[in-house]
């Protein structure tokens, strides 16, 4: 199954270049649009009512169990991943349906502004801002306002962390109960982290693919990917605290090779260093920060180039005192969960089975 996929995704990524650089389709726009093309209509579930609204003016899809609550139920907001310039409300409609249906929750999907066409921090402002709405109207669709939780997958994973933090010291509203991060990109510091050497080649994220969404998301100039992979683009103070964050101990993995970062280069930081801001490196945020967040959940999976950013995160978390439940897949790759209804998915179904249970039992 993988390598079939994966040789559809290389496909379609390869055209999808291709036609961007004669100018025909830029490569997210042609992507999405076979993704719709492709992509299995859902049926309805006479279990779930949906419904299309916008939350301040960002498109949202709310998904309510049609059975009684005897109380606020939880409230799930969704983010969907795609490197910030794929996935949509539609592509993630069944795995949505799946979360309500199973855990009892009502489900809010954000179809927040994708690149290239809106870059950093268009899709960070507009979950922020979707999920604010949500937390002061949150009684209005059932839920219970201090019952609210984050999620989302990879660039999701992403924008789940970095709204809580946004959330933090606000007083206006609930703070979310918990954080769910899936296979999430959580820095633009350190592309050489064991994970992304030893998985460099491995789909359905390759390293050359990671950093082209990355990239994408915060600049018009793909060709800075060979600064950024060099870690040319990091200021001192951001080495600093990245080698406190990296100890040996914790890497010491078969082929891994500590990598020593390329001499610091302003130029290049003046392009990307967005890359170090909120919305693109949670994972560098102040312990200030990250003390005041709600208990997170956090899944990996052994063979993706993420996986040791959610390690790390993890490691952050527990240090500055916050409940973390960790689940690592150890067979699975990334976006395995998507594959949670494939015959051969057994460890997506277990792993958002696993989510499931997490929320059912905050």
């Amino acid at each position: 199954m993988l390598k079939t996929l994966h040789t559809f995704v290389t496909g379609t990524f390869l055209l999808g270049k291709a036609l961007d650089k004669l100018r025909v389709w830029n490569i997210a726009g042609f992507i999405n649009s076979l993704e719709i093309i492709l992509m299995p209509k859902v049926k309805d579930d006479p279990e779930i009512f949906t419904k299309d609204l916008q939350f301040g003016g960002v498109p949202v899809r709310v998904y309510q169990p049609r059975s009684p609550s005897a109380g606020g139920r939880k409230g799930i907001m969704f983010f969907h991943g795609g490197g910030f310039m794929l996935g949509s409300i539609n592509t993630y409609d069944a795995l949505c349906r799946y979360l309500t249906k199973n855990s009892g929750a009502v489900v809010v999907s954000v179809g927040y502004r994708l690149a290239p066409e809106h870059r950093c921090p268009a899709a960070f402002d507009d979950c922020v801002l979707a999920t604010v709405h949500f937390l002061k109207t949150a009684q209005e669709h059932g839920v219970d306002p201090s019952s609210v939780i984050t999620c989302g997958d990879s660039a999701g994973g992403n924008l789940t962390a970095g709204v809580c933090q946004a959330l933090v010291g606000r007083s206006d509203i609930p703070k979310p109960l918990a954080q769910v991060m899936i296979y999430p990109v959580l820095q633009m510091a350190d592309f050489n982290l064991p994970s992304y050497q030893q998985n460099k080649m491995v789909p359905l994220l390759l390293q050359e693919s990671c950093l082209y969404y990355l990239i994408t998301y915060i600049s018009d100039d793909p060709s800075l990917s060979k600064e950024m992979i060099k870690g040319s683009h990091v200021p001192p103070e951001i080495r600093q605290k990245l080698s406190k964050l990296l100890s040996p101990e914790e890497f010491k993995v078969e082929g891994y090779k500590a990598h020593i970062m390329a001499p610091f280069n302003k130029d290049v930081y003046e392009k990307v260093k967005k890359a170090f801001d909120l919305p693109c490196s949670p994972l560098l945020s102040d312990d200030s920060v990250i003390r005041q967040l709600p208990q997170a959940y956090i899944l990996t999976c052994e063979f993706d180039v993420l996986r040791d950013d959610g390690i790390l995160y993890k490691k952050k978390l527990e240090e500055n005192g916050v409940p973390v439940t960790w689940y690592h897949v150890k067979d699975g790759f990334h976006g395995i969960v998507s594959f949670y209804h494939h015959p051969d998915g057994v460890s997506g179904k277990m792993a958002l089975d696993n989510i499931v249970s997490y929320i059912k039992n905050l």
